[in-house]
């Protein structure tokens, strides 16, 4: 239930897209997530109004180490090694060629790709977890999360839980996330998550 104090506030509000990767994205990899491919139209849709209303977005990505060293216990087998790390080119500025420093990142820091757009590494399910995002967050005078991307069991409704813990506002936008559930959603609803459409959350931009 959304009230005064869980409500979106839009002129405060960061946009955080979630692993939209071509190894979980695209529909010829080997590791894709089952309805991300279908999502990613209504990703730039949103990414677009940010970009066009100047507010800062951050992409949450997940980097494998080849040697395996920093992946999840549950994904040992499957992933290690694994290419396909980069953005998918559709959430790219401009359809920039822009590539992961992937060495930057595995340190911890943020890379900058845009005026108000940076690129940050989660070593775990939720983007809050051992990154800079939450003071990241903090400088940038956000109060409100807007949420969208790769395969809501799993990163994106973790990012809500720890979004949540840490007194943010928190926004998912439910057509731009693969794989939610309407019990989820319901779930996300009783915590004061605010669950939009893209054409709602675009319209709200401006």
């Amino acid at each position: 239930m959304v009230d005064k104090f869980t409500s979106a506030d839009w002129r405060n509000a960061a946009l955080l897209t979630i692993d939209t990767q071509n190894d979980f994205t695209l529909p010829n990899s080997p590791f894709a997530i089952t309805g991300t491919f279908e999502i990613v139209a209504k990703m730039h849709h949103v990414l677009h109004a940010f970009r066009s209303t100047g507010r800062p977005i951050i992409h949450v990505i997940r980097i494998y180490n080849s040697d395996g060293s920093n992946v999840d216990l549950c994904r040992k087998r499957a992933v290690a090694g694994t290419q396909g790390a980069e953005l998918v080119d559709e959430l790219k500025p401009s359809y920039s060629k822009v590539m992961l420093d992937t060495e930057l990142l595995l340190k911890g820091k943020l890379q900058q790709v845009a005026s108000k757009e940076w690129i940050v590494y989660k070593p775990r399910w939720g983007a809050f977890y051992s990154t800079p995002l939450e003071k990241h967050l903090r400088d940038l005078h956000a109060n409100t999360v807007v949420i969208c991307g790769c395969n809501f069991p799993n990163c994106p409704r973790t990012t809500v839980y720890e979004a949540s813990e840490r007194d943010f506002r928190v926004v998912l936008i439910k057509d731009a996330t693969s794989n939610v559930s309407e019990r989820g959603l319901h779930e996300l609803d009783k915590i004061g998550v605010e669950l939009m459409t893209s054409n709602d959350c675009v319209a709200a931009l401006k």
